[in-house]
Parts: C-alpha cells; sequence; structure tokens
C-alpha cells in the first residue's frame, strides 16, 4: 500500500508536469500567433525622397523625447512615458517634445527629431521599427497596415512662410487581401489618401513600389510632383526613388481582432522583433496625439518662426493620433469609408485636403 506521504508526492509530480505541458501548449499557442505569409511577401517597397530630413523614427526613442501635457501644462510625476505606460494616459494628452517649441526645423533640429539613425542602407534597412497590422475581416478578406512613423512633420513652404509642421508623424499604406491575394492598395496621404486595384501599381517583383514624400512624407505609387489642397493648393509634395526602404526587415507586428477591438502581438523581425518581446499591444489603443498641441496664433509674435495661422492653415499644427484612430476596421480599402473611389490607372490625379 502507498503511504500518504507517496500519495501525495504522486499528485504533486502529476500536477507539476501538467503545468509544465500547459505552459509548453500556451508557448507553442503563441508562437502560432504569428502574421500571415501573405503580408511579408506582398509588403511595399517603399522609396524616401533622395532630400529628405526627416527620417523613419524608433517610437521608443521618440516616446524617450517628449512628456505627456493637457493644456500646455505636463501631468504625471516624472513627466516620462514608456510604451508600457502610454494607454493609461487619458485621450487628450500630447506627447509634447521636451526640448520646447520647435522654432526653425531647418535649422537646429534635434537629432531625436530628424531621426538620422533611421535612415536606411543599402539593402533598405532601417534601424527604426515600422509596424504591420493584420486585421482579419471575415473568412476570405484580410486587411493588412504597414504604418510608418516619424518624429516630424515638415509641412513645406509658400514664398518663405511654412505651413503644417508637427511633432509626430503617422503614414500609412494598407494592402486588402481577399482568399489570400491581393486585390486593392490604399495609401495614406497627409489627411487623406487614394485607392488602386493591385494590377495598376508597379511592382518589383510581386511587391508594390511607394513613394513617401519629402517632409510630411505622404505616401504615392508614382514618383514626382504630387498636389494637394493645404496652405490655398500652394503646397506640391516631393518624391523620387531616393533611399529603398524595406520594412520586412525590421518591424513589430500586431494581429487586430475587429470585432473585439483588440490587438495582439504576433512576430516581429530585426529590432522591431526584440522590443516586441519585451511589450504588450496595449499601447496601440492609446487614443491620445503624438505631438505638441497646436499652438495658439501669435505664439512668440513671430512670422519667420512663431505661430501663425493664415486662412485657417496654421503654421504649427497638433501631433497625430495613432494606428488605432485610423479606421482599421474599415469595410471599403479607404480610411474614409463615405468617400472611397479605386482608381484603374496610377496616373489619376487627386486632391488631398
Amino acid at each position: 500500500m502507498l503511504s500518504i506521504h507517496r500519495v501525495f508526492t504522486f499528485f504533486a509530480l502529476a500536477s507539476l508536469a501538467a503545468a509544465v505541458t500547459s505552459n509548453k501548449a500556451d508557448h507553442k499557442l503563441h508562437k502560432r500567433d504569428t502574421l500571415p505569409d501573405f503580408a511579408i511577401t506582398y509588403a511595399p517597397l517603399s522609396y524616401l525622397y533622395s532630400g529628405e530630413k526627416w527620417f523613419p523614427s524608433d517610437i521608443t526613442t521618440h516616446l524617450a523625447n517628449v512628456k505627456p501635457e493637457v493644456n500646455y501644462t505636463a501631468i504625471g510625476a516624472n513627466g516620462s512615458v514608456t510604451l508600457d505606460s502610454l494607454n493609461t494616459l487619458a485621450s487628450d494628452v500630447y506627447l509634447t517634445a521636451s526640448d520646447g517649441p520647435i522654432l526653425d526645423p531647418l535649422d537646429g533640429t534635434p537629432a531625436w527629431l530628424s531621426s538620422d539613425y533611421g535612415i536606411p542602407n543599402s539593402d533598405g534597412l532601417s534601424a527604426a521599427p515600422g509596424l504591420i497590422i493584420s486585421a482579419k475581416k471575415n473568412s476570405t478578406t484580410t486587411d493588412v497596415f504597414y504604418f510608418y512613423f516619424y518624429s516630424y512633420n515638415y509641412g513645406g513652404g509658400v514664398l518663405d512662410i511654412n505651413f503644417d509642421d508637427h511633432v509626430g508623424d503617422w503614414e500609412h499604406t494598407m494592402i486588402r487581401f481577399v482568399n489570400e491575394e491581393p486585390y486593392d492598395i490604399y495609401v495614406s496621404e497627409h489627411s487623406a489618401g487614394s485607392a488602386y486595384y493591385w494590377d495598376v501599381v508597379n511592382f518589383s517583383g510581386k511587391r508594390p513600389i511607394t513613394y513617401i514624400a519629402y517632409g510630411g512624407h505622404a505616401n504615392y505609387v508614382t514618383a514626382g510632383t504630387q498636389n494637394y489642397t493645404i496652405a490655398l493648393g500652394l503646397i506640391s509634395d516631393k518624391t523620387d526613388a531616393g533611399y529603398l526602404w524595406d520594412m520586412t526587415l525590421n518591424y513589430r507586428g500586431y494581429l487586430y481582432d475587429v470585432d473585439a477591438n483588440k490587438f495582439t502581438a504576433a512576430s516581429g523581425a530585426g529590432k522591431g522583433a526584440t522590443g516586441e518581446a519585451g511589450e504588450t499591444a496595449d499601447w496601440l489603443n492609446w487614443l491620445g496625439l503624438w505631438g505638441d498641441k497646436e499652438y495658439p496664433d501669435g505664439f512668440l509674435d513671430d512670422i519667420e518662426t512663431g505661430q501663425y495661422c493664415i486662412v485657417s492653415e496654421c503654421h504649427y499644427t497638433s501631433g497625430p493620433t495613432g494606428p488605432v484612430d485610423k479606421n482599421l476596421g474599415r469595410t471599403t480599402v479607404c480610411e474614409n469609408d463615405d468617400d472611397c473611389t479605386i482608381f484603374t490607372n496610377i496616373n489619376d490625379l487627386t486632391e488631398q485636403s
């Protein structure tokens, strides 16, 4: 007959074995939470402008150089924020540059804003991880978002007067897959964007080619001069095949459950994967602003470096909201479901607002 001691020992070992098995199963389950293969196979190859001055930024570097503010007043005990603490902040918080107002982005911009470390090398690898988010819509359709982040947006100038400069800049490309095959592509352009049927854009192998505009980082499917309506229609975007950026070499990967409005971490690559391994996906739910709040008209009272607004267009504008606010659950391929045209020719011109 087994002694009571032996019985307890047996059950203890059995429980331990079950726990180990369960942990292994959970680990394997987590390993299966990866981005679909087609998200990488058909990922865009993007070209930054040859004269770019504000390069891709690492979101963790950005957070290390901003402080949370509400109505221009710092909040929190130490004024710092991390990815782990980001979603504890309210949606009215602005991540404001710790250096103070960036008065002249063309002269003496702090290193973290210009993000030279993010310049891609000859292989297209940037040290600044991008974001890839896969959002399955139904049994046949999946939208994959490729998010680009920059610590500064330079809006450009008219007659030496600048408009739409702001700290923080989120842009994205989205590809809609039907039965795991690409069907449409959408490229964000400031507060709007353009959509195209898949087979009409240009490719390198299976991957579409996109171009990222100088300073403001809008995305286009052609190189050259691109028009949009900010500042009375007098500012144009400039694109060319400057620096090749292949986001698949370095990114954080996530899955987005449209029905539950929930993000989970998936497999990343390079530095993005290393960082993601110690992070949760909760930060993606934050609805606050990734830059300074728009300054009042007349701030510093200097037309060259201070705040001014002309016909509702201002020199300094507020930082942007993050990926969660870009209609990841969209029904159409466009960010704005109420106004979506899918072009059949990449030479179609669209005015952006």
